[in-house]
């Protein structure tokens, strides 16, 4: 018998092999046990538990006299359990009674309970609820145990359409937020964040983090038991620059216009704060928060107006573009301010004639004359003189044709156009063109954000700020999380004498000239009109003005717009003087003891939220 030994080198290779096995068995359990220990434990937690999330509610959204303009009130939906009595005879119970308060067909609400108890899993039976259905199903309670009602927050705007184009709204999430959100825990699918606005550019500040409630189950995901009920955290309050009672005078006075369309756009010239911000026509963003049968049962439309005028609607200025030729000829030297030009109605550009607003003439006009009363054919004669390039100069010296930085989407840039912006497209200029330049008209198109940044900049003497609306933003343990500060963008450097001619002139157009309506008793209203031709239709009102009370530095400066309105005297006016009234309330009460325009009522008290 022959003795068969096993090569050494066979040893060494099933040695080896055992090594290895070894070495990767030791590896994996180290991946398991101490590198991947977290995720492991947190992935066994998910497939031992069931949350049925319970949404924060969203930081309040305060105006800077406190009156709350986006908070958040209790939503209610009905939660089955199953467990405990799951006959048939309990469950056709159950639903029979449920069905009726709940206003939901019969069968489809019993097969929906079948569905929850054979799979062992809750189910959401209705979601908001009207208070007065959630007390009849409270009642229910004590009968069928297996259901309960849970309180989430639910996005309330008090009072509609108030402010709603800077307030924004909010909405469930769609695909592209989901990608964009997925990794982060505190959404779900079904999550609503912040879609447009205000509720868009502070989504991470404003919304809150989620509660819930914890359910214990089996390896095949039935129901065991409640484990715990974890309390929601709110988001941070928001207070803005808006004063509530300006914003309350801008938006009634647009409702009321002769249009009903147009907007209102009121700044602070120390430091570029948003005292009133108004666009419409507006919506009410309570639309976007409503269950199905609400929006089935709202007056409200289905189109709403989403697009901003104050911050995309670009228009022609018309006259209050004057502003900016008065600094372009007084700073060009060529024109004396109290050199006189005669105003016969018209001026004879030779192959054209271009009248004047008022047909009978003006007669003599020198610089503050024609700025008082918006002579045109001043306007032809000294934009001539001073030339288009000048004008052209100021105009993007005064920022338009450029954002004006707000913290907002989608603004509109306007347009600014010259000699300079038409020989880089490589075309002709025009005696015509200089003329209609010279009064705000042609190619220049500015929003009404720019506009009261044009104003407000001649109320300070040439300062530029950033427009913003946050003053400051408040966790909700009370920590002061962010406080805004003025930030400057650029400077107008006009000689004083200028500054002083041209406020001269403007307090002239209230004093004496187109403007006369604007006057407020116990204060002191600088301002200037503009019809701006509209080849669509009527012309569009505009005013812009500041006001100062006692001598003190100008509090507020003001750009209304009426689409269609036809004379900003008429319709741009009067909304100013509502506005000017109600930010300086208090400074005129002090000096003459004229009461300011009623403020909208305070936002109702909210009830604590939490599980019932």
């Amino acid at each position: 018998m022959r003795d068969r030994q096993i090569p050494q080198e066979r040893f060494d290779l099933i040695w080896a092999l055992a090594c290895c096995a070894a070495i990767l068995f030791l590896l994996r359990l180290v991946n398991l046990q101490v590198i991947g220990a977290a995720r492991y434990r947190e992935m066994a937690e998910k497939n031992r538990t069931q949350v049925i999330s319970q949404a924060a509610p969203r930081g309040r959204i305060f105006s800077s006299d406190e009156v709350a303009i986006a908070t958040s009130k209790p939503s209610f939906s009905l939660i089955y359990f199953p467990g405990g009595d799951k006959t048939k005879s309990s469950m056709d119970s159950m639903a029979k009674a449920l069905a009726g308060p709940l206003g939901a067909d019969f069968e489809t609400l019993r097969k929906t309970i079948y569905t929850a108890a054979s799979k062992e899993k809750p189910v959401r039976l209705a979601e908001n609820l009207p208070p007065k259905v959630m007390l009849s199903l409270s009642e229910l309670k004590a009968i069928h145990p297996g259901i309960d009602i849970i309180v989430e927050a639910r996005r309330f705007y008090p009072f509609g359409a108030y402010l709603s184009h800077l307030i924004g709204y909010i909405g469930k999430m769609d695909q592209s937020d989901w990608t964009a959100r997925s990794k982060d825990k505190n959404y779900s699918m079904d999550s609503r964040l912040g879609k447009m606005g205000l509720e868009k550019m502070y989504e991470k500040e404003l919304k809150g983090k989620d509660g819930g409630i914890y359910l214990e189950v089996d390896s095949r995901g039935r129901l065991n038991r409640v484990l715990e009920s974890r309390k929601w955290v709110p988001g941070a309050d928001i207070f803005l620059t808006i004063d509530s009672k300006a914003q309350a005078a801008a938006e009634e006075g647009l409702s009321k216009s002769i249009s009903g369309r147009g907007a209102v756009v009121a700044i602070d010239p120390r430091n570029g704060a948003i005292i009133a911000f108004a666009s419409a026509p507006d919506y009410d963003p309570n639309m976007f928060v409503l269950s199905g049968s609400e929006k089935e049962s709202s007056s409200i439309g289905k189109a709403l107006p989403g697009f901003n005028l104050a911050l995309q609607g670009a228009y022609p200025p018309g006259s209050i573009f004057k502003i900016v030729t008065a600094a372009a000829l007084l700073e060009s030297g060529r024109v004396r301010p109290d050199e006189k030009f005669n105003c016969p109605g018209y001026y004879d550009a030779g192959n054209r004639v271009f009248k004047c607003w008022d047909k009978r003439g003006h007669g003599q006009m020198n610089f503050v004359e024609g700025l008082a009363n918006s002579c045109d054919v001043y306007f032809y004669n000294a934009g001539q003189r001073a030339g288009a390039l000048a004008i052209e100069k100021y105009a993007n010296a005064f920022r338009l044709g450029q954002a004006s930085g707000i913290a907002m989407l989608d603004e509109n840039k306007g347009n600014v156009f010259g000699p300079g912006t038409r020989a880089a497209k490589k075309s002709y200029w025009f005696i015509g063109d200089t003329l209609n330049l010279a009064i705000g008209q042609g190619e220049t198109l500015i929003t009404p954000i720019q506009a009261a940044g044009l104003i407000s900049a001649v109320a300070n003497r040439g300062v530029f700020h950033r427009p913003y609306y946050v003053d400051h933003i408040i966790r909700s343990d009370g920590q002061l999380f962010y406080k805004a500060s003025p930030e400057v963008l650029g400077t107008v450097e006009l000689k004083d004498s200028t500054w002083s001619l041209m406020q001269e002139g403007l307090h002239s157009v209230v004093e004496e000239g187109t403007g006369k309506a604007a006057q407020i008793e116990g204060a002191e209203i600088y301002g200037k009109t503009g019809t701006a031709q509209n080849p669509q239709g009527k012309d569009h009102a505009w005013f812009v003005a500041y006001a100062t009370v006692g001598g003190a530095p100008s509090r507020i400066a003001v750009a209304v717009l009426v689409e269609h309105g036809e004379h900003g005297a008429s319709a741009a006016v009067p909304i100013a003087k509502a506005v000017i009234e109600a930010a300086l309330r208090e400074d005129l009460k002090a000096v003459n003891n004229v009461p300011g325009p009623a403020v909208p009522p305070q936002a109702p008290s909210v009830p604590a939220m939490g599980v019932l």
